[in-house]
């Protein structure tokens, strides 16, 4: 597997059965998963942060 920090992150943020598909992209070097990375990245950060937000509140 490439060690893509973005795309490691993605699979960390990823739940069970996405992380795995994510892995197995990642694995073949899937060129449209590599452009992906980036929007996935920024999308998933903004999940998690509104999460949070909502289990403050």
């Amino acid at each position: 597997m490439r060690h893509d920090p973005a795309s490691a992150a993605v699979v960390i943020m990823l739940r069970s059965g996405m992380a795995q598909t994510a892995t197995d992209l990642i694995e073949q070097g899937a060129p449209a998963f590599d452009a992906a990375v980036p929007i996935l990245f920024q999308l998933l950060k903004a999940e998690m942060a509104e999460c949070e937000a909502r289990s403050i509140a």
